[in-house]
C-alpha cells in the first residue's frame, strides 16, 4: 500500500530542525515495518493552529490526486492543534484513508473525545447533505410543474455510434460536487430532472471536465 509522510515542527528553530530530521527517520523505520511504499514525504515548520500551511495542503491535493491509503505521522497534533487537529482528521479519514502514528507504533487510535466530535460532525454533513437534497428536488418539482421538459434533454450524438450518448449538464455536475454531494447523489439528482444517467456516468463526466481545465 502507499502511504504518505508527514512531519511537522512548530518553530525554525534549530533545535526543532533536529526533531524534524528524526520524524522522518522513525516514520520511514514504521512504513518499513508496516511495509509500505512510501510515495511522498512531506516536512514543514508551522504553528499547528494554522490550517493555511503549505505542508497540509500538499497533504490534502496529494491524497486526492495520488493513490494513497495511509498517512504516517508521529502522533495527531503533528497534523494540527485544537479545531484545526479535528478538521484535518476529518477531511483524512473521510477519503478512506488511514493514519498510522509512531505514538501507536501502528494504526492511530483516536482518543474517546475527538472520536465523538468526528461522529458529530459527521452527522451534521450527513443531514446537511439531506437537506441540500430535499431543497433539489423541491427545485426539481417546481420546474417540472412550470413545464420543464427533461426528455429533451436527451439526443444521439450522430449516426452509427452503436450507443445512445447521454447530454448531461457537467457545469450543474461540478456544482453539485463542490458542494459536497457524492456521485451516485449527483445521478439521483440529474435522474429526477430526467437524466438517464448513472453514477458510473457522472463519475466518468467529471473526471473529463477535470482533465481538460488541466491540460
Amino acid at each position: 500500500m502507499n502511504a504518505i509522510i508527514y512531519c511537522r515542527v512548530s518553530t525554525k528553530k534549530e533545535t526543532q530542525e533536529t526533531s524534524l530530521e528524526r520524524q522522518e527517520e522513525e516514520l520511514i523505520q514504521l512504513a518499513e515495518q508496516c511495509k509500505f511504499t512510501i510515495v511522498s514525504i512531506i516536512k514543514e515548520q508551522a504553528s499547528g493552529y494554522e490550517l493555511e500551511r503549505d505542508g497540509i495542503l500538499e497533504l490534502l491535493e496529494q491524497m486526492k490526486s495520488s493513490d494513497v491509503h495511509a498517512v504516517l505521522i508521529q502522533d495527531e497534533t503533528r497534523l494540527g492543534r485544537g479545531n484545526a487537529k479535528i478538521a484535518l482528521l476529518h477531511c483524512i479519514l473521510k477519503e478512506g484513508i488511514k493514519l498510522y502514528s509512531i505514538s501507536h507504533n501502528g494504526e492511530l487510535q483516536l482518543a474517546e473525545s475527538d472520536s465523538m466530535v468526528l461522529q458529530i460532525v459527521g452527522m451534521v454533513e450527513e443531514y446537511q447533505r439531506k437537506l441540500h437534497n430535499i431543497k433539489i428536488k423541491r427545485g426539481m418539482k417546481r420546474a417540472v410543474n412550470n413545464g420543464y421538459k427533461p426528455e429533451r434533454n436527451l439526443k444521439n450524438q450522430g449516426e452509427g455510434a452503436g450507443r445512445e450518448k447521454i447530454e448531461v449538464p457537467v457545469e450543474e455536475i461540478v456544482r453539485l460536487k463542490k458542494n459536497g454531494l457524492t456521485f451516485a447523489e449527483i445521478a439521483a439528482t440529474l435522474r429526477g430532472f430526467g437524466y438517464s444517467v448513472s453514477k458510473a456516468t457522472v463519475h466518468r463526466r467529471y473526471q473529463d471536465y477535470t482533465e481538460s481545465i488541466t491540460e
